[in-house]
């Protein structure tokens, strides 16, 4: 069974209500990540084809096809990784 784990390499900032935070991908499941992701969140726009603003469960971020993603608006790690999982873990 796949964890969060299994798809993140790095999670780079500090979570807060103001604050970024980049989750990177690991470069061999960067394409597994972004079609679960693409798959369950909601298109807003797309910048390019290579920069996608996205919806899920209320919270709005960024998806980028290099295999990075940029949160805003997570008040701790925990929720971050509990966000995430339902992002990329099957149900």
């Amino acid at each position: 069974m796949s964890t969060v784990a299994d798809y993140v390499s790095r999670i780079e900032g500090t979570c807060g209500a103001e604050s970024d935070v980049i989750v990177n991908f690991k470069y061999e499941k960067k394409d597994d990540a972004i079609t679960n992701i693409m798959k369950k969140a909601q298109l807003k726009n797309t910048i390019a084809g290579i920069i996608f603003e996205l919806t899920f469960e209320g919270s709005s971020f960024r998806l980028y096809t290099s295999g990075k993603a940029i949160f805003r608006g997570f008040k701790s790690r925990l929720e971050l990784m509990d966000f995430l999982a339902k992002l990329l873990l099957n149900p």
